[in-house]
Order: C-alpha cells, then sequence, then structure tokens
C-alpha cells in the first residue's frame, strides 16, 4: 500500500506494510530505490530500532522490578504478543520488523538520512495503562490467562501467507482497528489514535523535500488525516501523566476499613468470640483462595504455604500483594538463569511459560494475587451475612 501526498511542496510518501510479510519487504526496497527520497523514516523508537537490530534485551528486565511495580500482567501480554508475531514470522519464513531493517538498511548503504518516527514504547505502554479503565484492565486479564491457557491443533493455528498479505489491506486492517476500540477504546485511543498524530507531526517535521515513511497499513488513514492540518506540538504526548483510579483508591482503603469495623462489630456484639470468629473467616477465605492461586500456578508447596499466610494480611494492606511474597519464596526454587531470558522471545504454550523460570514467577505472582482478590470478593458479603 502506497500513498503519495505533496503539503506546502514536501512530497510524503507512505508505504504501508504487514510487519511479518515478504511482499512488505520487498515493496519497501522497491520504493525507497525508486524514489529516492532525502529521509527514510521508519515506524520505530529508539528502543525498538535497537532490539530489532541487536536483539530483545530481555536480559536486562528485573523480575523483582516488574513484580513490585505491577508490571507482572504487561509483561506477560507483552511476550504473548511479540511471541505471536514470532510465530506468524517464521510460518511465513520473514523475521517480525524485516521491512523496518530492510529500508534502514537500504538509507545506510544509500547514503540517505534515518527517522526515528514513533513515540517511547514505554512511554506508549504507560500511557495506555494509565488510561485503561478498571473494567478494561480485567478484560486484559482475562485475556493473557485465555491466550495462557488456549490450545488448539496446528490446523488452527496454521496462518497461511494469503492470511497475511490479506491484512495490508485497508478495509481489513480498519475492521480490525474498530473491533479493537470497540472492546478496549483508551487502549485504542493510545496505540493506535495517539501514535498516528505523533507520526505525523515527526513527518512533518523532517526537515527535507521528499521523505518516504514505512508505517503499519493501520496507521496508514490515521496519519493521512493528521498530515493535513500542519504541524503541532506533541509535548503533552511524551509525557505519561500518573492517573488516579478512584475506584481503586477507595478500595484499597475502604477494604480494610471495612474489614475492622466488621472486627470491631464482632467484639461488640458477641465480645472475643464474635472477633475471632470474623478474623478466622477472613484469614481463611482469602487465605485458601490465594494459595488455589498458587496452586494452579504450579507454585512450590512452600510458596504456596506463603501464599496461604501472607493473603490475609496483603489484602488489608495498600501498598502489599500476596503475589509478591509467593513469587519472593518461589524464586528460592526457581531462580531465572541466563537461559530462561534467551528463550523468553521463544514460548507459545502454557507449559513453555511454566517451564521458563521468568515468566513462572510472573505467573505465580498473578495467579495469586487473582487468588486473594477472588477471596476478598467472597469474603467480605461473607462477613455481613454473619451479623445481618
Amino acid at each position: 500500500m502506497i500513498e503519495r501526498i505533496l503539503i506546502d511542496g514536501k512530497e510524503i510518501i507512505l508505504v504501508g506494510t504487514a510487519h511479518v510479510s515478504s511482499e512488505s519487504v520487498k515493496l519497501v526496497e522497491e520504493t525507497i530505490l525508486a524514489e529516492r527520497p532525502e529521509v527514510v523514516g521508519v515506524e520505530l523508537d529508539d528502543q525498538r530500532f535497537a532490539q530489532l537490530r541487536q536483539g530483545e534485551g530481555w536480559r536486562e528486565q528485573n523480575v523483582m522490578d516488574l513484580l513490585s511495580k505491577g508490571q507482572a500482567y504487561l509483561f506477560l501480554l507483552n511476550l504473548m504478543l511479540a511471541n505471536m508475531q514470532r510465530k506468524i514470522g517464521e510460518s511465513l519464513g520473514v523475521k517480525p520488523g524485516s521491512e523496518m531493517l530492510k529500508a534502514v538498511e537500504i538509507a545506510e548503504k544509500e547514503g540517505l538520512k534515518i527517522a526515528l518516527l514513533d513515540r517511547n514504547v514505554k512511554i506508549t505502554l504507560k500511557r495506555a495503562f494509565n488510561k485503561t479503565s478498571l473494567g478494561e484492565k480485567l478484560k486484559i486479564g482475562f485475556g493473557i490467562i485465555v491466550g495462557l491457557f488456549a490450545g488448539g491443533g496446528d490446523e488452527a493455528q496454521k496462518i497461511t501467507k494469503e492470511k497475511v498479505e490479506e491484512m495490508q489491506q485497508k478495509d481489513i486492517m480498519t475492521e480490525l482497528i474498530k473491533e479493537l476500540s470497540k472492546e478496549a477504546p483508551s487502549i485504542k485511543q493510545v496505540l493506535v489514535d495517539e501514535r498516528d498524530f505523533y507520526i505525523a507531526q515527526k513527518i512533518l517535521e523532517c526537515d527535507c523535500k521528499k521523505i518516504v515513511a514505512v508505517v503499519g497499513a493501520g496507521h496508514v488513514d490515521g496519519i493521512k488525516g493528521h498530515l493535513h492540518n500542519g504541524i503541532q506540538s506533541v509535548a503533552e504526548l511524551e509525557k505519561a501523566p500518573e492517573k488516579k483510579n478512584w475506584i481503586l483508591e477507595i478500595l484499597k482503603y475502604g477494604i480494610p476499613a471495612l474489614f475492622v469495623a466488621f472486627l470491631v462489630w464482632g467484639f461488640y456484639n458477641n465480645g472475643i468470640q464474635g472477633g475471632v470468629e470474623v478474623f478466622l473467616s477472613w484469614f481463611l477465605i482469602t487465605a485458601i483462595f490465594s494459595a488455589i492461586g498458587a496452586i494452579i500456578a504450579r507454585a512450590h508447596p512452600l510458596s504456596i504455604l506463603t501464599a496461604f499466610v501472607a493473603a490475609p494480611f496483603t489484602t488489608l494492606h495498600p501498598a502489599l500483594a500476596s503475589g509478591w511474597f509467593a513469587a519472593l519464596a518461589e524464586a528460592k526454587f526457581r531462580k531465572p538463569k541466563v537461559k530462561d531470558f534467551e528463550g523468553l522471545n521463544k514460548l507459545e504454550s502454557f507449559g513453555d511459560f511454566q517451564r521458563n523460570n521468568v515468566t513462572h514467577l510472573l505467573i505465580v505472582a498473578a495467579f495469586t494475587n487473582i487468588g486473594s482478590t477472588i477471596g476478598v470478593i467472597i469474603a467480605l458479603p461473607y462477613l455481613l451475612k454473619m451479623f445481618f
């Protein structure tokens, strides 16, 4: 897909590609050599450009950091998407991002300037996370769980070259973006709409008379629309402001407050026995479900015990999570090694995620936290029934 636009004497050639398409690689090469632009722009930022050239920087990831910052779910989702794209590429004999690398390779060989047009991926992901509602976050979490457990035969997972090339077509990509908008409008706004605007501005800012910009086919229409609006500031889009989710804030402090209220009410109504009943009910329900989460994650028995003991207390502390403690205990038995980091881009099934020590720790943390959350959801109504 090629779109040619002339704005204020600048010729802009948008090359829409599929990221795992041999035809896209060929199209990029032919276009750059035929057009001989002053600048070749690619839909990459510094970080992804370095990763494409040197390989994924998985070794730089601090697993405990991911756990303490609550980024386990996001990291798992990122891994699943990266491995899905890699699998498609392998089935077609094309490495994901090959068309971007080809554009850079030709530009360097021909002495053309290279422009990285996309926003820093960390800022994009952080903005996406901050903008998503609680409901959208739950959908993402559910998607991760389904993605990890989902199976299917070879026929179900087989991807033909024709299907991938079909995704280059304008109408198919438009429909996919519409579907994304229905499921997670906030994520679509950040991953698609904001980036369309950002890339368009970076193209307009390039000091040249002719530029070939290599972008994903799904961004072409959006970029075209913004190009005609002239240069505008992207300063706000390069920030990742923290967003307070008031529902989560209320839950953080509301749950401990409710528990204390139930505890006081228990003592007031039935003395020590009433208080003990409240405490034991809370302890057992949250502990059991947290332990069940750790069991589903196939954690070590001592990690399961840690989840059991930690949950009743971490569910009452806004800054703690039982999954962190379970994962820390699990790290004593399944300490990540260099080979685990090197194998992060070769995971295809739930079994692969479990065998890899890095993702295993993240799964233990995620499932334990989910279990303790379910425990809280069950415990609160149960305590309410004890008195009414």
